[in-house]
């Protein structure tokens, strides 16, 4: 006997009049300044019932701090009137303006903000997720390994242990120093330094791009003998044997029997951003928009900031107050019809040089960018800055810069 089909009823379509993808830094802090801006109807997708402060994640593998004091519910964050889809991006049609999320909600959007960050590509590094399983590989970029770092890195006496810098594109990617270099001075307070082979591995030829603030981390690096592959990348892993091949421009490396490895994994846009035509060609697949207005180069009604646009510079919570800035003008301009306001690519790399010092690195796309106040030795580490970025950034940060007072 046959039965009838049952008829599933079409999923209702919700509207939003601007409709912001991700719930980290970058998409509540514009939110939150819509809000402030007269927007009203504002609804963010994030599927994380967590909200992280990700630089104090380099302090936490440093044991400079804890998981805790970085963490809050998502539910907290979310500014006053902003609609919160709990919920993840399964797809985005741009055409009809229409996302689908992972449990089948459909959300018509007039406006389009696309910031849900980076993800980490583990199939582009083979063995490397693995040796994460096997505890003897971790980083501070990933948050469930990054409990483990400090007491891996504070065990070590001896042996080899290998750091990365991860390739463009990378949340902030010079800030993979900091655990390098606070581990140095950790060993070196405790004898133990001149017993380990620290190697480092970069991605180009130097860290920032800015001859000084490099000139200064040089320094940093001969003062703990930390050895220096460049222009190197971590292309496999062997989880059992504890190896590491890299490429650089003089043929293969390998490390073998690692004491420790402190890899930072390659990073790309989910994958629902290249399937929607968003993407770039470039490696990572990050979402092709005007570096200067951040609006996509696909479709007029989408937009995107932070990890995952392709804006031409280092990402970093600096550059993004900027690029929030930038961006909630031009929504503003955008509807209005009147002529869009530029990013310029200003960024922000806080580098620790030891256990207790910082330098802090600004540039934009031109160069070295000129500080506002002028300040004699401005690469100089500094207890102050240390100060600023370990203690006075987390306040302004909850306080401020999430609900887009800057």
């Amino acid at each position: 006997m046959n039965l009838p089909t049952a008829v599933l009823p079409e999923p209702r379509t919700e509207h939003a009049e601007v409709l912001v993808v991700g719930g980290g830094n970058a998409g509540i802090s514009l939110a939150a300044r819509l809000r402030r801006d007269g927007w009203r109807d504002v609804v963010l997708v994030e599927p994380s019932p967590v909200h992280r402060y990700r630089p104090l994640l380099n302090y936490v593998g440093a044991g400079e701090a804890s998981m805790r004091s970085l963490e809050k519910p998502m539910g907290r964050v979310v500014p006053d009137g902003v609609r919160w889809v709990r919920d993840a991006v399964a797809s985005v049609d741009h055409v009809s303006k229409v996302v689908t999320t992972g449990r089948g909600r459909r959300l018509r959007y007039t406006t389009l903000v696309v910031c849900p960050g980076t993800q980490e590509d583990w199939d582009d590094t083979p063995g490397l997720q693995s040796a994460y399983t096997a505890g003897w590989a971790t980083s501070t970029y990933v948050p469930s390994a990054v409990p483990l770092v400090w007491p891996a890195l504070r065990a070590l006496r001896s042996g080899t242990v290998l750091f990365t810098v991860p390739p463009e594109p990378a949340p902030c990617a010079a800030t993979a120093l900091k655990p390098l270099l606070m581990a140095c001075d950790a060993w070196r307070r405790a004898g133990v330094l001149d017993d380990l082979d620290v190697v480092l591995a970069l991605p180009e030829e130097h860290v920032t791009g800015v001859p000084k603030a490099d000139a200064r981390l040089e320094r940093a690096f001969a003062r703990y003998g930390v050895r220096v592959l460049r222009r190197a990348r971590v292309a496999r892993v062997d989880p059992v044997l504890r190896s590491v091949e890299l490429t650089t421009p003089a043929g293969p490396v390998h490390l073998d029997d690692l004491a420790h490895a402190h890899v930072v994994p390659h990073y790309r846009a989910p994958r629902w951003v290249v399937d929607a035509g968003l993407a770039t060609d470039e490696p990572g697949r990050l979402v092709s928009v005007d570096p200067g207005t951040m609006r996509s180069t696909v479709s007029d009604d989408v937009w995107s900031l932070g990890d995952v646009a392709s804006l031409g510079t280092s990402s970093s919570g600096g550059g993004l107050r900027k690029q929030v800035n930038v961006l909630a003008k031009n929504l503003t301009a955008a509807a209005k019809g009147r002529r869009l306001h530029r990013y310029d690519g200003f960024t922000v790399m806080p580098v620790t040089t030891s256990h207790r010092r910082l330098v802090l690195v600004e540039r934009d796309r031109s160069g070295p960018r000129p500080r506002h106040l002028p300040v004699l030795h401005r690469f100089r580490p500094r207890r102050l800055t240390w100060l600023f970025d370990r203690y006075g950034l987390p306040v302004l940060y909850w306080h401020r810069i999430l609900r887009g007072k800057v």
